[in-house]
């Protein structure tokens, strides 16, 4: 093979990103025991550097944040089957509080930077459940920071984690669980990211995109069946222990079902006017 058919091949492959959080670990772990890893071009960022990088087009498959999916649903597949959600608590997108939710009006409330979807949901909850429309601002995501300056402050992924379970209490600050707070309000599942191929691909590569499905669907079932073994492989370079990172990755919700499709619905349903997107905004499945 000439160094020309080489480059052509590596080009071929598609352009897949991660996330850069635990809470992807188990869709990403089982790719490396298949091999199946060695057909991505894979890049690794935030949620939201993400989801911009498919809305560009500069990635043909990516996790893309809820919000931004919704907002680019007509260049846009989700995959059936595959997200990262809750059914209840979620343990890592939370609102930590220095007083009750209830006296947040007007108060100083830090959001962290790194994912939109939680940001607007802890926006919703706040303002439907407890009536009270606080002054928002953008901050780094590190509680430390936070707490110096607002009243309460959104986290979410490993910064959530580190907080709600060692920081908060060690303060006595109150820890809200966005995705209980979603479930006890509308009796649904919460989905903050979904898998999601570019349509322009899926037209080129429909072989391909169907493939890349099919090996996460494969690597999260082979990393739920092994999670005790994800766990303690990632505890090794972690602040967590392997018990409670079992625990985190047996209570996410990787699925993408009709309930989940129905938390998304709602969700939209309330938020799409005011975010971008219709209330009743299309979600089209891989088929």
């Amino acid at each position: 093979m000439d160094n020309s058919t080489a480059v052509d091949h590596r080009r071929s492959r598609p352009r897949v990103g991660h996330i850069q959080f635990l809470n992807c670990l188990p869709l990403y772990w089982g790719l490396a025991r298949t091999g199946a890893l060695l057909d991505f071009e894979l890049s690794k960022d935030t949620p939201e550097r993400l989801s911009e990088q498919l809305v560009r087009g500069d990635l043909d498959i990516a996790p893309v944040t809820l919000v931004e999916f919704l907002r680019n649903a007509d260049d846009l597949v989700a995959f059936p089957d595959l997200a990262v959600g809750c059914d209840g608590p979620v343990m890592s997108c939370v609102i930590v509080s220095q007083v009750p939710l209830a006296q947040l009006d007007r108060a100083r409330v830090a959001l962290g930077s790194t994912s939109r979807t939680s940001v607007r949901l802890a926006q919703l909850l706040l303002a439907e459940q407890y009536g009270v429309r606080p002054d928002y601002y953008a901050c780094p995501p590190d509680l430390g920071v936070m707490m110096q300056e607002a009243d309460a402050a959104v986290l979410i992924g490993d910064a959530a984690l580190r907080a709600a379970l060692h920081d908060a209490p060690r303060l006595g600050l109150e820890v809200h669980d966005l995705g209980q707070m979603w479930k006890d309000w509308t009796g649904l599942p919460f989905v903050f990211a979904v898998w999601a191929a570019r349509k322009d691909y899926l037209a080129r590569e429909p072989g391909v995109v169907k493939k890349v499905h099919e090996a996460f669907l494969t690597s999260r079932d082979l990393s739920l069946e092994e999670v005790g073994k994800v766990a303690e492989q990632a505890a090794r370079w972690e602040v967590f222990d392997a018990e409670l990172l079992e625990r985190y990755f047996t209570t996410l919700d990787f699925r993408f079902g009709p309930d989940q499709l129905a938390g998304v619905r709602e969700f939209a349903r309330r938020v799409g006017p005011t975010t971008g997107f219709p209330a009743d905004v299309t979600v089209e499945l891989l088929g």
